[in-house]
C-alpha cells in the first residue's frame, strides 16, 4: 500500500467514524464513556492480554528454526504487531512485516523462515476468524434478534472463508514462488533492496514445508481460535460496564461480527470507520442503541491506543538500541589494530 493510498483510506475511515459519532448524540456517547471510569478501562485492558498471548502461541509452531525465541519475546513481537496495525497509517499487514523483521533481529531465525512463519500464521489466523464468525452466526440464528440481516451476514462470513482458504490455497500453489521471481525485477537499481530480494530465495519451499506439517497448522489455528473466543469476555465486560445487559452468547455474536467487519476492512488503517460500523450493526441485532454501540466501539479504540502507544515506543526504543550497539561495535572494530 503506497503512502498516498494509505492516507486517502485513513481519511475516508476517519470521516465515516466521525459521521457515525456526530449523527448519534455525541454528548450521550461521551457520558457513557465517562461512566466506565478508569477501573473499567483497566479491566478491559487486562482482558486483552490473554488474547495477545494465545495469538503468539498460534504463531510459535510455525517458526521453523532451532533458535526460536521464548514465549515472552513472541508475545512482545505480537504486541508490537498489533500496535503498528492499530495506530500507524498502514494497511493491516504492516505490523506483520514488522514482526518478521523483529523475529530476524532476535537472532536464530533467518529471513526466509521468519517470513514464511508470518505468511502462514496470517492464513491460519484468518481461517480461525472464519470459524469464529461461523460460530457467531450459528449462535445468532438460535437467539431472538432484530432485523433481517442474516443474508448479509452469511455472505460476509462466506467471503471471509473464501479469503482464508483462498490464501492458503495460493500459498500451496506457488504464490511465494511468484514473489521470489518478481522481487529481483522490482528492486533493480537499488543494491540494498537487491540484496534483500536475493535473501528471499527459497521462500516458497519454506512455506510448503509448513503446509506439509498439518499438526503445526492445526495447533496454530486452534490457538488463534482460542484468542478470538477470548475476545468474547472482553466484549461482555465492556458492554456490562456501559450498563448493557447481555449474556455471553450475545457478546460472542457481537464480537465475532465486529471482528469480521474489521477483517474485511483490512486495507483501511486500523479498520477505522469499518470497525465502528460493524459494531453498530452487530449491536443493533439485539436492540442496543447506536449511542451505546459507538461508546463500546470507542472503548475498543481507547484500548488500542492505551496498549498500542507503549508498543510503538518499545519497537522504536529497541531499534535505536540495536543501532547504537551496531555503531559501537563498528567503532570498536575500527579502533582495534590488525595483528
Amino acid at each position: 500500500m503506497t503512502r498516498w493510498s494509505a492516507l486517502v483510506t485513513l481519511l475516508v475511515g476517519l470521516a465515516v467514524a466521525a459521521y457515525l459519532v456526530g449523527a448519534n448524540e455525541p454528548d450521550e456517547i461521551l457520558r457513557l464513556l465517562g461512566a466506565v471510569g478508569w477501573w473499567g478501562m483497566l479491566a478491559v485492558l487486562a482482558l486483552r492480554l490473554p488474547q495477545i498471548l494465545f495469538a503468539a502461541l498460534g504463531w510459535a509452531p510455525l517458526i521453523d528454526a532451532p533458535g526460536r525465541p521464548g514465549w515472552g519475546a513472541l508475545v512482545r513481537m505480537r504486541w508490537i504487531r498489533d500496535a503498528v496495525n492499530a495506530l500507524l497509517p498502514v494497511a493491516q499487514v504492516g505490523g506483520d512485516v514488522v514482526r518478521a523483521q523483529l523475529l530476524v533481529r532476535c537472532g536464530g531465525t533467518r529471513t526466509v523462515p521468519a517470513t514464511a512463519s508470518v505468511a502462514v500464521d496470517l492464513a491460519t489466523e484468518l481461517a480461525a476468524l472464519f470459524a469464529f464468525a461461523a460460530i457467531g452466526l450459528a449462535v445468532l440464528l438460535h437467539l431472538p434478534h432484530r432485523g433481517d440481516a442474516t443474508g448479509w451476514l452469511v455472505a460476509a462470513t462466506a467471503l471471509c472463508g473464501a479469503m482464508a482458504f483462498g490464501f492458503l490455497a495460493a500459498q500451496r500453489r506457488g504464490l511465494f514462488r511468484l514473489v521470489e521471481r518478481l522481487l529481483p525485477r522490482m528492486t533493480v537499481g537499488s543494491a540494498r533492496a537487491g540484496r534483500a530480494a536475493a535473501g528471499m530465495a527459497g521462500l516458497h519451499e519454506a512455506v510448503l514445508r509448513l503446509h506439509r506439517a498439518p499438526r503445526r497448522l492445526w495447533s496454530s489455528g486452534a490457538a488463534h481460535l482460542a484468542s478470538w473466543l477470548l475476545g468474547t469476555l472482553e466484549t461482555w465486560a465492556a458492554l456490562r460496564l456501559l450498563g448493557i445487559e447481555v449474556g455471553l452468547a450475545e457478546a460472542l455474536v457481537i464480537e465475532s461480527l465486529g471482528q469480521l467487519a474489521r477483517s474485511l476492512g483490512f486495507m483501511i488503517p486500523g479498520a477505522l470507520g469499518v470497525q465502528e460500523g460493524g459494531f453498530v450493526l452487530a449491536c443493533g441485532l439485539f436492540g442496543i442503541p447506536p449511542e451505546q454501540a459507538l461508546a463500546f466501539a470507542l472503548i475498543r479504540r481507547i484500548r488500542d491506543i492505551a496498549l498500542g502507544l507503549p508498543g510503538l515506543v518499545a519497537w522504536r526504543w529497541g531499534a535505536m538500541a540495536e543501532a547504537r550497539a551496531a555503531a559501537a561495535a563498528a567503532g570498536t572494530a575500527r579502533r582495534t589494530p590488525p595483528r
